[in-house]
């Protein structure tokens, strides 16, 4: 058992890597300039190209790759030659890059030409900004003087003295132009192995901070869900394979494929009319007022939870109708009923366990689709799950959301595998691995 159970580990790190691999290339690669989508149709090929600099996609793919995957903070350590430590923001929650430093905590700007170091303060502030000294730039091989520091928006950036960049700067009243900007940047992150996937292009704020609020949605919806379809469906199958040919078989199963076969946004509109605009008993969307309006209203949950109940009881319920007629076919069922054995006693004693095996890897299977697969379900209902996120973030080109939360699915699909092969063990002792 523990031998297979590192193999399966090994197997888990592997498969991820490999699947961080192709979303990374497929997803930043060969999508298209997502500066388009952030500046507008009409930016200039100068903007684009200043603001992609910005991001950090002039870097080389291989680059970007492993400062996604492990962090750019160990890159931007070697070229700036100082620590770099986060902070959180006390304010916003969000976390800040700043420079260790003899006199504490720096980062630095440039203004008029002229280069600034503030401090953060003991209250979280930063201090007044002044002009460092001229021992503070380093004299290149060519001989001109370049300072490398932290700027107020978490990159690594490096300055050149009396020859700087012209660059083109995202505000809210749009794109304004700035000379004496810097000559490289590295976006500071710490990784998806640390946490940190980077910032959302879309949202302007550190992906974590937007898309774990998206997972606890998903995951009280999806919960919420599995209680209700799982004990339904396993004992309409049930009930429906120990009645193999009879009336109740039948409609049991006819009922099952119809509801399969109706996609989600048809049963979900058709609740919507019946339930929530002609009777009113339920909100017809889910308008959320608040981070925390699930568990002010739980009322939001009920029409979501009902059309994923539709489709998928009828699917987990012929599957398990499909093993539990097999097994009552098989022969060590036949001799215990000959034998006398109460009919009762014969299905949930023996006839269970075994007609479990096939609906347990349906059920691991779809707990994987209720945490990612709900994007209709959540876009007919607006309501703002992991789903709906992914969703958004792909129209938009936002790679970085797309990636983390991609990722998230992946560990969850490789976690419900690693639980459907323990169950199986439960369930048939016979079953041995190597």
């Amino acid at each position: 058992m523990a031998r297979f159970l590192i193999r399966s580990l090994l197997s888990a790190v592997i498969t991820m890597l490999l699947v961080s691999i192709a979303l990374f290339f497929l997803l930043e690669v060969g999508s298209g300039d997502v500066t388009v989508k952030i500046l507008g149709v009409f930016a200039t090929e100068e903007q684009r190209a200043s603001y992609r600099a910005q991001l950090g996609l002039d870097a080389p793919a291989y680059t970007r790759y492993f400062d996604w995957l492990a962090g750019s903070d160990w890159r931007a350590e070697s070229v700036t030659d100082l620590n770099l430590v986060t902070v959180t923001n006390q304010f916003s929650g969000e976390t800040e890059w700043w420079a260790e430093t003899d006199n504490g905590l720096a980062r630095w700007k440039m203004e008029d030409g002229v280069l600034k170091v503030m401090y953060r303060q003991e209250d979280g502030s930063a201090s007044a900004a002044v002009a460092v000294t001229d021992d503070a730039w380093t004299t290149g091989p060519d001989g001109s003087q370049f300072f490398w520091g932290v700027d107020t928006d978490n990159n690594a950036v490096k300055w050149v003295k009396g020859a700087g960049t012209e660059v083109w700067v995202l505000t809210k009243a749009g794109l304004r132009k700035e000379g004496d900007g810097p000559r490289q940047y590295i976006p500071l992150r710490k990784g998806l192995l640390r946490g940190d996937p980077g910032e959302s292009w879309q949202f302007g704020r550190p992906v974590a901070v937007t898309l774990f609020p998206r997972i606890r949605n998903t995951a009280v919806l999806a919960g919420v869900a599995f209680l209700f379809i799982m004990p339904i469906a396993l004992f309409l199958g049930i009930l429906a394979g120990v009645n193999e040919g009879k009336p109740l078989d039948r409609f049991i199963s006819i009922t099952s494929l119809g509801a399969t076969a109706t996609p989600e946004f048809v049963t979900g509109i058709f609740l919507i009319m019946i339930l929530g605009i002609w009777l009113k008993v339920v909100p017809a969307v889910a308008i959320f007022t608040s981070a925390n309006a699930i568990f002010e209203d739980p009322s939001l949950l009920i029409l979501p939870v009902l059309t994923l109940t539709a489709v998928e009881v009828g699917y987990v319920a012929r599957m398990t109708r499909a093993s539990m007629v097999e097994v009552m076919d098989s022969a060590y069922i036949r001799t215990a009923v000959i034998k006398g054995m109460p009919r009762w006693r014969v299905i949930f004693r023996h006839a269970l366990r075994n007609a479990l095996m096939a609906p347990i890897t349906i059920i691991m299977l779809h707990v994987n689709w209720l945490i990612g697969g709900l994007v209709v379900v959540e876009v007919i209902f607006g309501y703002p799950g992991l789903g709906k996120y992914i969703y958004d973030a792909a129209i938009f080109g936002d790679f970085n959301a797309v990636e983390a939360a991609a990722m998230f699915t992946v560990v969850i699909a490789i976690a419900t595998r690693l639980i459907g092969d323990f169950a199986y063990t439960l369930l048939n002792p016979r079953i041995r691995y190597a």
